[in-house]
């Protein structure tokens, strides 16, 4: 396989952070940007050399856009898969899009897991009111539906305690194809970043301790964690799907140790993004570097580490002065154009002695940044 080497362009399908953190090493690493983008100015979009205008699903202009990158990358996990296809036969496409068809889907990606041997909760198909009352009987109680497709950031998902909510939850979550899953008693949920060359080659992060507020990601640590198990499954999923490029694994870590697989995230995660000031080569890098065919990067840590998300009610009124008075926390916003409640708007990152003292460190620069005292 031949490398893609630096002077060429990086096609990314997708403008968020994710798009804008990897277009930023793409420039520093010496290749072209273009970026596929809904909306003008995004972020990705405002450190590109290009930003490519049109809808996801709009497929003759995602065929204009392939054809001004060497190689394709997602960002993004829910594009149209016949858009996906239709740039994988004019430019090379990592990961490829059957690896989006089967991860944007929760119904596709849990049948996956439990077909292949991968550990995960149970679950049943949902398509009606009736079928949920067969398989809450069938799972007990209490349970968690889900839409079948195109859900994140808990949206789209329902707890049910009783048999009486079947309706109610049925209707909360659109209805539709709905997967029920059986509620999980976790310790902690934890996540693994890792990449996978175009020659097999794996790479990963180890643990992280992953915090959530309102079904949005909070913090994220490192873990001292075995991660034996978890590489051994994280591993097993990346190969089993070829995937090629930089992905996550979320995990249900239970009392014991036991790990279950909750999602898998076909790209970059917001968890790893702690890997940016902590390792050797970041998860973007490693991104670029495996769709590139080039070798995978160190992931080496520096030091343990801590992120903080940015939501849009932290930066309703934020005070700069007062978070840039932390010397050792480091600030990223991603440029967005809309401040909202729940909207991921940047993060904040440190590293400290131990995996908490830095979680100590961003959570005060955040606190300091609300102006809360």
């Amino acid at each position: 396989m031949q490398p893609i080497l630096p002077g060429s362009t990086i096609g990314i399908l997708g403008s968020g952070q994710l798009g804008r953190m990897l277009a930023l090493v793409a420039r520093r690493m010496g290749y072209g940007v273009v970026v596929y983008s809904p909306t003008k100015l995004s972020p990705a979009g405002q450190v590109a050399d290009e930003e490519f205008l049109g809808a996801y699903d709009d497929v003759d202009r995602v065929k204009k856009f392939a054809k001004k990158a060497d190689v394709v990358t997602f960002e993004f996990e829910n594009i149209g898969v016949e858009a996906a296809a239709a740039v994988e036969k004019l430019t090379p496409t990592r990961p490829a899009p059957g690896v989006l068809h089967t991860t944007q889907h929760r119904l596709r990606e849990k049948t996956f897991l439990r077909q292949e041997g991968f550990p995960c909760a149970e679950f049943r198909e949902v398509n009606s009111v009736q079928e949920l009352e067969a398989a809450l009987d069938a799972l007990g109680m209490p349970c968690v539906l889900k839409t079948a497709g195109f859900g994140y950031d808990g949206k789209g998902q329902a707890k049910i305690t009783a048999r009486e909510e079947a309706a109610s939850a049925y209707a909360e979550v659109g209805g539709g194809q709905c997967v029920l899953e059986a509620w999980i008693a976790f310790e902690r949920e934890v996540s693994m970043v890792a990449a996978r060359g175009v020659d097999g080659s794996f790479v990963h992060y180890g643990l992280f301790e992953n915090q959530h507020a309102n079904h949005i990601l909070d913090v994220t640590m490192t873990n001292l964690m075995n991660s034996a198990r978890a590489e051994e499954i994280t591993r097993g999923i990346f190969e089993k799907l070829e995937i090629v490029g930089t992905a996550c694994v979320e995990f249900f870590s239970l009392p014991g140790g036991e790990l279950l697989v909750n999602e898998i995230a076909p790209r970059p995660h917001n968890s790893g993004h702690l890997t940016i000031e902590a390792c050797v080569a970041s998860q973007f890098e490693q991104q670029l570097r495996a769709v590139c065919a080039l070798p995978l990067g160190n992931p080496q840590f520096l030091a343990p580490a801590a992120m903080a998300n940015l939501l849009g009610e932290h930066l309703e009124n934020p005070d700069y002065e007062a978070l840039l008075r932390f010397p050792d926390v480091r600030l990223h916003l991603y440029g967005k154009q809309e401040n909202a409640v729940g909207r991921k708007m940047g993060h904040l990152t440190a590293l400290g002695r131990s995996g908490a003292h830095a979680l100590g460190l961003v959570r005060a620069a955040r606190q300091a940044i609300m102006k809360l005292k």
